[in-house]
């Protein structure tokens, strides 16, 4: 088994990405009734390199020094792409966050992705 402090950033981002989303959609398709075009537009908001920026600057106040530096470690991962409808900084700080999320949940840590989730779910108002 690899070592995750190993891994490379970007499977963890890649694992972070499927993670982070799922709990988005689960929250909003438990909030309220929205149709499936509505469900889709608000994911896509908060998933995005933009919404992934403003969720880890709400959550990077809460992260221990290790947290910091998986978010480090990933958004620092050099990538050949930047998305087309997001700064760099954005783009490499998604990168980070979603890489934080892998470890998190390659680690078993299913409570303190709940815990960073619901703040930033709380604190972006999502519907």
């Amino acid at each position: 088994m690899v070592d995750l402090r190993e891994q490379s950033p970007l499977t963890l981002a890649f694992v972070g990405d499927a993670v982070y989303t799922l709990r988005i959609r689960e929250h909003l398709a438990t909030e309220k009734r929205y149709n499936i075009n509505r469900l889709n537009q608000l994911t896509v908001k908060y998933v995005s390199a933009k919404g992934q920026f403003e969720a880890m600057k709400i959550i990077e106040p809460l992260l221990s020094e290790e947290e910091k530096r998986i978010a480090k470690r990933g958004r620092n991962t050099s990538k050949a792409t930047v998305a087309k409808h997001a700064s760099v900084e954005e783009y490499r700080t998604s990168t980070g966050f979603e890489c934080l999320f892998g470890y998190l949940e390659l680690s078993g840590k299913q409570d303190r992705i709940k815990e960073l989730t619901d703040c930033i779910i709380a604190n972006l108002g999502i519907e």
